[in-house]
């Protein structure tokens, strides 16, 4: 029996009781592991630090999909930048979308994601309305012609390949893709381990969106408090959609769900109040 040591953080580490490692492989962009542990089930690690595991997955998955799905309310096309695993695509098919483009760096990480966390995607992969591209999402924002009403950034923290979907010029291309209307939801961490980056990523919105924000969930794996999910709308009215106005949207089009509910959806935009202090020091 041995331990997966995450590196995140350099005076904070968790472990992992792992009972078998089922993949391992260097590629020209990262170290994936895939393992099983004893707690949370089979885990995907990239540079030594856990981005999801099948005991927790769907908080994380469920609050990146159906917020932005249920607050737009007309959603038609999607692009998910990231999220090889295909756990926010399983998500956001659940709406009545009619296409999802997934662009995904690094090929191995759909490759083995298939073969060894096949519950995650749950066949959303394979489904008629997806498009895998291969390619770096910043270069496929940059050069598209195609428009979206949603794009969802579900990447890796900002180091290594993750780095350039935090930048500013990243988010002005995923503004330009964005129908009248649109969403843009990142991931962006947890604040109070990451203060930094909460910062930096709320002036980088704030200067390109008419509405530019956080939305939380708590995640158990992703250490450190809550999670930050960033929120950008051309629309401000879609983040200020009470509960009752959510539950009658989801009553219309209901999905199975394990913590997205319409109060959750409507309470994840309070922000605790060292969260706000951060936005307004940006």
């Amino acid at each position: 029996m041995t331990w997966f040591e995450e590196r995140l953080y350099p005076d904070w580490r968790q472990r992992f009781r792992v009972k078998s490692v089922l993949f391992r492989r260097k590629t020209k962009f990262q170290d994936i592991v895939i393992f099983e542990t004893e707690g949370f089930g089979r885990a995907l690690a990239l540079d030594h630090v856990v981005q999801v595991t099948e005991g927790d997955e769907f908080v994380y998955h469920e609050m990146l999909a159906h917020v932005t799905a249920l607050a737009h309310g007309r959603v038609r096309d999607v692009l998910i930048v990231g999220g090889g695993d295909g756990g926010v695509l399983r998500e956001m098919l659940k709406h009545p979308i009619e296409r999802a483009v997934l662009v995904e760096i690094d090929a191995s990480v759909v490759e083995m994601c298939r073969r060894h966390l096949p519950g995650i995607s749950a066949g959303a992969l394979d489904d008629p309305r997806t498009e895998i591209v291969i390619a770096d999402g910043r270069d496929y924002v940059a050069a598209t012609d195609r428009r979206f009403d949603i794009v969802i950034v579900d990447s890796t923290d900002p180091i290594g390949p993750g780095e350039v979907l935090f930048r500013e010029e990243f988010y002005a291309d995923c503004k330009r893709i964005l129908r009248p209307g649109g969403i843009l939801a990142t991931q962006n961490g947890v604040p109070f381990m990451q203060p930094l980056e909460l910062k930096s990523t709320h002036a980088k919105l704030a200067r390109l969106f008419p509405d530019a924000g956080f939305f939380v969930a708590a995640v158990p794996t992703y250490v450190g408090g809550m999670m930050a999910l960033g929120w950008a709308s051309l629309d401000a009215g879609h983040r200020k959609l009470a509960a009752g106005e959510i539950a009658r949207r989801f009553a219309a089009r209901p999905f199975p769900a394990r913590y997205w509910t319409p109060e959750i959806h409507a309470a994840s935009f309070a922000l605790p109040r060292y969260v706000l202090d951060l936005m307004q020091a940006a």
